[in-house]
């Protein structure tokens, strides 16, 4: 039996009196691509910073690989396998994509085999090798970010919006390049806004509202859930 990577049970965040996350239970099992999807203010980012370190839960667990989370800086989590694509990207401008990816790395080394690798995932990144990253489009941006975070090596990758911002074709890219990761063995949890690409290349789904997992299921049934059709596809 595929063994639980990621195990988040009852967590409760709140920032000062206002609770944000409210009971949160969810699993991402190895090899899987798990998407939780909703709304603007929903909480998944929150949720997001919280597996990170970034944000004190008040209660609950958070466990990768059995290890808890909780009582582990944001930087050995990373070191414990666990890579995040933050929303908006977040790269650095002023450096070249080289050094982007270098910064990535910056715990395993500068692996050229692990460059070989994302360069193989993204060549158009092999071309811009010493370009700035601020002067690339929106989509090659994205490729990087995706880019630096596998350069730690990771057991599992958390990416936060991916598609935020991008057309329609790039987001085809960007989903299908998550799908082909997965598909060499890395474990995916991905939080998206763009419900039907994001169901359609992952194996289950939660959908969170107002802090709260209201729906849970294959991907394939919430594709065709009456409430996810009517709040998320527009049907």
């Amino acid at each position: 039996m595929t063994m639980n990577l990621l195990d988040i049970k009852n967590l409760n965040v709140l920032y000062g009196n206002l609770q944000v996350l409210w009971d949160i239970s969810l699993n991402v099992r190895e090899g899987e691509i798990v998407t939780i999807i909703g709304s603007n203010g929903a909480g998944k980012s929150t949720l997001v910073e919280t597996i990170f370190g970034l944000t004190n839960s008040d209660s609950g667990k958070i466990e990768f690989n059995g290890e808890n989370l909780l009582e582990i800086r944001t930087n050995n989590i990373v070191q414990k396998g666990l890579a995040l694509v933050p929303e908006k990207r977040e790269i650095f401008s002023k450096m070249t994509v080289h050094d982007n990816l270098a910064l990535g790395g910056y715990m395993t080394g500068e692996d050229q085999e692990n460059f070989d690798f994302i360069y193989e995932m993204f060549p158009v990144l092999h071309e811009r090798t010493e370009q700035l990253a601020g002067t690339l489009s929106g989509g090659e941006q994205q490729m990087l970010a995706i880019g630096r975070s596998l350069m730690s090596k990771p057991k599992m990758l958390v990416l936060d919006e991916p598609s935020l911002g991008l057309s329609p074709i790039l987001v085809s890219s960007v989903l299908e390049t998550i799908k082909k990761l997965n598909e060499k063995g890395l474990t995916v949890l991905l939080v998206e806004q763009n419900v039907f690409h994001a169901l359609e290349i992952s194996d289950r789904g939660y959908v969170i509202e107002n802090g709260k997992i209201i729906i849970e299921g294959n991907s394939e049934d919430l594709l065709h859930n009456e409430d996810v059709k009517t709040a998320y596809l527009g049907i």
